[in-house]
């Protein structure tokens, strides 16, 4: 039988990193909000799925965000097993890919069609939606946007990485 401690130890450290990483992802997208880079306010994004109060959406948007974050801190883990190796330089093309993704599949297509406040080409005139779709490459939210969005999904990938025992 297989001693269970490699295994504890190498599911904390893909914790640890996605936990790092993912404070360091959303402090680096919330610092480039505040600078006036994005208009991307991801946590209000993620929380207006479930609440119309801004101030509580806020707040339950930065515990998915969490979530989430831990959630693909596992699947990197995931992924750094099947291939038998990680590396922080490994970690950050997965945060690269999965900004792509993220960016052109699930904000511009998957997210408007299940987010409930939403705008989308179909809202009506007399419909009040609290959050501006992404669009593509999230451009609505401008210009810069992808671009600080890639650099830190590349860095939490690279945390990740750095931090994955196998």
């Amino acid at each position: 039988m297989r001693d269970p401690e490699p295994i504890v130890s190498t599911l904390w450290s893909h914790l640890a990193g996605g936990f790092i990483g993912t404070m360091v992802l959303t402090t680096m997208v919330r610092a480039a909000n505040e600078m006036g880079l994005t208009r991307m306010d991801i946590a209000l994004l993620l929380g207006t799925t479930v609440s119309d109060n801004r101030r509580r959406a806020k707040a339950i948007g930065y515990v998915f965000h969490f979530v989430i974050g831990m959630v693909f801190a596992l699947l990197y883990g995931v992924f750094f097993h099947a291939v038998g190796y990680s590396s922080w330089w490994l970690g950050a093309l997965l945060g690269a890919v999965q900004a792509v993704f993220t960016a052109t599949v699930l904000l511009n297509a998957i997210l408007p069609v299940v987010h409930p406040r939403i705008a989308t080409p179909d809202t009506a005139a007399n419909e009040v939606a609290l959050v501006e779709p992404p669009g593509f490459l999230m451009l609505n939210y401008g210009r810069n946007t992808f671009l600080i969005t890639l650099a830190a999904h590349i860095v939490y990938g690279a945390i990740v990485g750095w931090t994955a025992r196998l």
